[in-house]
């Protein structure tokens, strides 16, 4: 489907869709009713996934909504095909018409409870965290133990890749910044080789699991109990990983929010409970891979500001990328 489909789909469904709102990403198109989100993917091909046919589509539709109720009750719904007619109208009912689509039917949740806005409003304290770190925890605890052993190369060939920015980052912000990120790159290279023995043991005592993959505050809800929600489906290498890197992503996110006392909150409660940081090697990892997130962030914002055309939005982007190239450089210089 194209943007203009999506249109008419919205169009020629009044009562299904009613009061639709359209919010477009790199790979989906997310439709939100009053009650009702409707998410289709777009058919995209990048380094990281392949939604290139419909057969694709369908399955990591159904990937998603498999992985996802692993951490929701009653919030992914289920995977509805969407069928063009003799009309060139597009259905969610059959009506002799052709299969072109799919799409992921989940309950809407209040937007005004999604964590980083809360963050705005300094919503949030330490008794979300010890619910997010109690409902964390079970995850990891009952969440599927991976058995392939850590790559390490590819550890750091993930990380490297956060110079293919460089030149936009020297750009921008002058060769001192871009020469931050290669900084960073040859610290990858020392500590993953410093801490190679403990990373291999992590392996073995059952910490590297089937997890989240994209865990920040965007994705929680904080409800009565949180709502963690839009796990990678697309790409199973991000998912699996080591708990300390998944709870990384949400303790840097927390830092980037300038609300580093709840990231320390959020850590120590969970570690209560699923006993992951033990030593001073773990501590050391666990420096490496907020640093590792920090890259991350700072790589997709950069990028996307890269695609973009002189203007509010781009300041406004590029103020974003500045946030995490500062916390990178935080996390390097600690």
């Amino acid at each position: 489907m194209t943007h203009a489909d999506i249109q008419v789909l919205i169009r020629d469904n009044p009562h299904t869709l009613s009061n639709a709102e359209l919010v477009e990403t790199h790979i989906s198109w997310v439709i939100l009713t009053d009650k009702l989100v409707y998410k289709i993917k777009r058919p995209v091909t990048f380094s990281f996934l392949d939604f290139s046919t419909v057969e694709k589509r369908q399955h990591f539709c159904e990937r998603e909504l498999f992985l996802n109720r692993r951490l929701t009750t009653d919030i992914y719904l289920d995977v509805v095909p969407i069928f063009r007619t003799g009309n060139d109208s597009f259905s969610f009912q059959e009506e002799d018409g052709l299969l072109v689509e799919h799409a992921v039917k989940m309950k809407r949740l209040p937007g005004e409870r999604q964590m980083d806005l809360l963050l705005g409003k300094d919503l949030v304290n330490e008794g979300h965290m010890e619910q997010l770190a109690q409902q964390l925890a079970n995850f990891h605890m009952s969440t599927e133990v991976v058995n392939a052993h850590p790559n390490l190369e590819k550890m750091h060939e993930d990380f490297a890749d956060l110079l293919r920015v460089a030149p936009f980052v020297e750009k921008h912000w002058g060769a001192d910044a871009a020469l931050l990120l290669h900084k960073g790159e040859e610290y990858s290279k020392y500590i993953l080789r410093s801490l190679r023995n403990r990373i291999y043991e992590r392996h073995l005592e059952g910490f590297t699991v089937d997890g989240h993959g994209d865990l920040h505050t965007r994705n929680i809800f904080l409800l009565d109990q949180p709502v963690i929600f839009d796990c990678i489906e697309f790409n199973d290498h991000l998912r699996k990983l080591d708990v300390l890197n998944e709870l990384a992503f949400l303790c840097m996110d927390l830092d980037a929010h300038g609300q580093s006392s709840l990231a320390e909150a959020l850590l120590n409660a969970y570690n209560s409970r699923h006993i992951c940081v033990s030593n001073g090697s773990d501590e050391k990892l666990f420096h490496y891979y907020k640093l590792y997130r920090a890259n991350v962030r700072l790589k997709i914002h950069a990028l996307k500001a890269m695609q973009m055309e002189p203007g509010e939005a781009l300041d406004q982007q590029l103020a974003r990328v500045k946030t995490f190239l500062d916390l990178f450089g935080e996390y390097l210089e600690a």
